[in-house]
């Protein structure tokens, strides 16, 4: 028999747990743990066994010849997308849905889509998961005042957290379940059925799917859903985020294994970039140069994975979705500023939309109207399906990387940034903004990576040739943080958590070995996440 161990209520959320776990719901999450615990732990070995064959040879990834039958064969096509996917020009990203006010004010806007996420920019404290999945749950069944049906509020992308991920708060058998099953699970099963009579979902983002084998677990998962909740099989959409180098490899490999479930993929640059440092950081060759001066779209390595991402899905039926804007816009509409924010993002979402993409996500709710005006002037229909880039990428354009070196000042952003996502999490939040932009664990991501690259590889500043050493990156961690005190004037309490969060980057970027996400790091290394809050 199976043994259910979950935690106390969140203080402050004693109904809104007891209106989730219920007993059938507990019973509904018990059976999909149990029936799918092996698998996770199989791909999570894959992953590792992956990663220590490419270290022991010394290879390179490449597109598997085993299977070229299915990347041959042209006849196969992915299942259409139901109607409210088919026009997706502009989400909202980021939108961590424990954030009642904001998760509402995407729901009132313009947008096609609000990509509801429990993953890049959410903090899962058992706290901000139940209060997220209870939003969600609130929105679906009209129950919010002012919010609009959701037959007619702009669609729910549903991102629960990835592999990587466990939940602390519930143990099936002695053992914490995998983070991705709680979400989904609970999500599923409250608001599946209605989704779907609603023709407004059950839609999904899949993060950090690394090869065919997880799409094939995650199909896998949706039919054993669908059954069980008696809807109709390819009922369940996914996007799948390729945010792996790996998984750039085996995109079509991806969309076949989900092809009744697939909505399509996504291409986003940092969580991407990151997975260069995450696979082969200790390879000076795949040094990656100052994020903040030498990398972006418009680069070789970027633009040939955004290239075979948009080729990849429109030969085979499906969308494929750009990253997300995540410059935010000042008030004052008349100041410099203000157009040079909006003639930047113009500039970066005109390049995707001319390399063919279905749409993309911003964060500034603002933002929305301007880009879906972008869109609109520059295609006609719905979506850009019919536009197939002429390429033929080889291995060689996914892994050039870009020429460039290290400037003071992207060593000292990255520390910045990799500081106060940290410090974000020990607030129980996933997201913050810093110098007119939203980080999130993807920034956090490439900045933790980068510096420990550079420390790694002694690498040399381009401003006055010093070499950025353990002690340099100490340093300049020490007078980040003063900066940060006197930007916010920080009090006692606020600066205890800035040092403790400085004492743990330092921790994460001088290990021996490089931890493969910064979330896991801190969800499992340091237990202040398995709290209430």
């Amino acid at each position: 028999m199976d043994k259910v161990d979950l935690s106390h209520p969140p203080p402050g959320l004693e109904s809104e747990f007891h209106t989730l776990l219920t007993p059938d719901a507990i019973q509904f999450l018990v059976e999909l743990t149990c029936a799918f615990n092996e698998d996770v732990d199989k791909i999570l070995w894959h992953r590792i066994s992956r990663k220590v064959q490419l270290d022991l040879t010394n290879n390179y990834p490449d597109f598997a010849l085993e299977n070229s039958r299915i990347r041959n064969d042209l006849s196969w096509k992915v299942s259409p997308v139901p109607r409210r996917l088919e026009k997706r020009h502009v989400d909202i990203g980021d939108t961590a849905p424990c954030k009642t006010e904001r998760f509402h004010k995407a729901l009132l806007s313009s947008a096609q889509g609000v990509q509801v996420d429990f993953d890049d920019g959410n903090c899962p404290t058992f706290f901000n998961q139940i209060k997220g999945i209870f939003n969600i749950y609130q929105v679906v069944y009209d129950k919010v005042p002012g919010i609009p049906p959701i037959s007619k509020a702009p669609v729910l992308m549903l991102r629960p957290r990835a592999w990587n991920m466990v939940e602390h708060n519930m143990l099936v058998n002695g053992r914490e379940i995998p983070g991705p099953l709680f979400d989904y699970g609970l999500l599923m099963f409250h608001t599946g059925r209605r989704l779907y009579e609603s023709e407004s979902g059950p839609f999904f983002y899949l993060s950090k799917v690394e090869s065919l084998l997880e799409a094939r677990l995650w199909n896998k998962i949706f039919v054993w859903t669908e059954e069980k909740l008696q809807l109709p099989i390819g009922s369940i959409k996914a996007t799948v985020l390729i945010e792996s180098v790996l998984a750039a490899f085996e995109m079509e490999e991806i969309l076949y294994e989900l092809k009744e479930h697939s909505a399509g993929l996504n291409c986003g640059i940092w969580d991407y970039a990151a997975s260069f440092v995450n696979k082969f950081g200790h390879r000076l060759e795949f040094l990656l140069p100052d994020r903040s001066k030498y990398v972006n779209m418009e680069k070789l390595f970027l633009k040939s994975y955004m290239d075979l991402l948009v080729q990849t899905c429109h030969r085979r039926g499906a969308l494929a979705t750009g990253g997300m804007a995540a410059l935010l816009l000042p008030e004052n509409k008349e100041s410099e500023e203000y157009q040079s924010i909006m003639e930047a993002v113009t500039r970066l979402k005109l390049f995707e939309i001319k390399a063919g993409v279905d749409g993309f996500m911003v964060y500034d709710i603002d933002l929305v109207a301007p880009m879906q005006e972008l869109f609109q002037a520059q295609t006609k229909g719905p979506n850009q399906l019919h536009v197939i880039p002429d390429v033929s990428i080889s291995r060689s354009d996914l892994l050039a990387m870009p020429a460039g070196g290290v400037t003071l000042y992207g060593l000292k952003y990255n520390i910045a940034v990799g500081i106060q996502f940290i410090e974000a999490w020990l607030k129980g939040e996933g997201h913050f903004f810093y110098c007119g932009k939203v980080e999130d664990s993807a920034t956090a991501e490439i900045s933790r990576s980068q510096v420990w690259q550079w420390i790694r590889h002694q690498v040399k500043l381009e401003d006055d040739n010093r070499t950025v050493t353990r002690s340099l990156v100490h340093d300049l961690t020490n007078e980040v943080v003063l900066q940060l005190e006197e930007a916010v004037g920080a009090s006692e309490r606020e600066k205890r958590r800035l040092h403790a969060a400085a004492e743990i980057f330092l921790e994460i970027v001088q290990k021996r070995d490089f931890p493969e996400f910064i979330t896991t790091y801190l969800n499992l290394e340091h237990m202040f996440l398995c709290g209430n809050h």
